[in-house]
């Protein structure tokens, strides 16, 4: 397919058939992940590839139980890398100056960027994609499980293999939402009312908003899905893991 119509066509897949994934239409997914666009030409990433599936069974409670880490035949794991950079630097005896904010944040662009790289092409040969977010909820574990040295953090996982169901696209907000001509046009209550009516007055929403006895649907997000409390407590978890893998070592 072409890629404007695979991106268009994008949805998250979470039931996968057993088929596996031929060799090399995986490696091909990885090298299009590779050539995604990256900072500096620096390629601050890994990608770990899972697929024995007794480690995608010690995987499966890392990832809050979500069966289709169990399904589908290929999980991939998305590292923000600068332990291999810094490396490269010392060995050439040069001065890396990587375990910083700056660099971190470089790093976690790249590790998007190849991602969403793999994802279309995965898509283009008809495979079946779902990003999963917990790889940050279980950092600490998933770097034990893993091995991962100082200056690694796990940040994103993706699990593939050909799809086991058809469900129609998710609703995106309208264009105008996210486009800013020139600059930031901030919202006002208006703006927000209009861009957000469509989500809001669909019937999926309408019955997830009745079902948890809420007035609206941006409570459901702050009430159940993405509390407060969780936000903060994840996020102190977090800090603290990517202090003990080598970041910020210069203000302690």
């Amino acid at each position: 397919m072409e890629a404007l119509e695979v991106i268009f066509k994008h949805r998250s897949i979470r039931k996968y058939k057993k088929n596996s994934i031929p060799d090399d239409i995986l490696l091909n997914i990885l090298k299009a992940a590779t050539r995604a666009a990256t900072n500096g030409n620096m390629q601050l990433y890994s990608i770990i590839i899972t697929t024995d599936e007794q480690d995608k069974k010690e995987l499966f409670p890392l990832h809050l139980n979500q069966e289709m880490v169990l399904e589908a035949p290929v999980l991939l794991t998305f590292c923000a890398d600068l332990n291999r950079f810094t490396k490269w630097c010392l060995y050439r005896n040069a001065n890396p100056g990587y375990d910083n904010l700056l660099s971190l944040m470089s790093a976690i662009a790249d590790t998007i960027l190849a991602a969403q790289n793999a994802i279309i092409a995965a898509e283009s040969y008809g495979l079946g994609t779902c990003i999963l977010g917990t790889t940050l909820y279980t950092a600490k574990e998933h770097i034990k499980f893993f091995n991962l040295p100082k200056l690694v953090l796990p940040f994103i996982s993706i699990t593939i293999g050909y799809p086991d169901e058809d469900p129609p696209l998710t609703d995106r907000l309208p264009l105008e939402a996210v486009i800013h001509p020139g600059k930031y046009q901030d919202y006002d209550e208006k703006t927000i009312d209009i861009y957000y009516q469509e989500k809001e007055n669909l019937d999926i929403y309408k019955d997830i908003v009745k079902e948890n006895g809420l007035e609206n649907l941006a409570q459901v997000f702050t009430e159940k899905r993405y509390t407060k409390k969780d936000n903060e407590e994840i996020s102190i978890k977090l800090w603290e893991i990517i202090k003990e893998q080598g970041f910020f070592q210069y203000n302690e």
